[in-house]
């Protein structure tokens, strides 16, 4: 019984952490339809948005590289990143589309301040 009640949550916690990896790591073009759908977004603006994702995720991966393993460090040198990225994106924006965009952008940063991802 022992045995089988480890198992399960070895299990359990294996796939817990390939999910919230998967959605960690989406790529630009899935990122891109997202917001296509949720901002209903013109086919224009999605290819937009994907070349601003395809630039964000390549400086990211190199910053990832440069830092070693350094949470602190990949923190610091992402957050300008991921503020340009959003400036970028927001620029491709209707302003209706923009202000929706804030709030997306605002309801999933409190969901994670509250410690979920999703």
């Amino acid at each position: 019984m022992k045995k089988l009640l480890l198992m399960c949550c070895f299990v359990l916690g294996i796939s817990a952490a390939s999910h919230a990896q998967g959605m960690m790591r989406k790529s630009p073009e899935e990122r891109a339809k997202d917001l296509q759908t949720q901002l209903k977004l013109t086919d224009d603006q999605t290819t937009k948005i994907t070349a601003v994702y395809k630039e964000q995720a390549t400086k990211m991966d190199s910053v990832r590289t440069a830092a070693n393993g350094d949470r602190d460090a990949m923190r610091s040198a992402m957050r300008p990143m991921m503020e340009a990225t959003n400036t970028k994106i927001k620029a491709i924006l209707t302003p209706e589309q923009a202000a929706a965009y804030d709030k997306a952008m605002k309801e999933r940063m409190e969901r994670m301040r509250q410690g979920g991802g999703q």
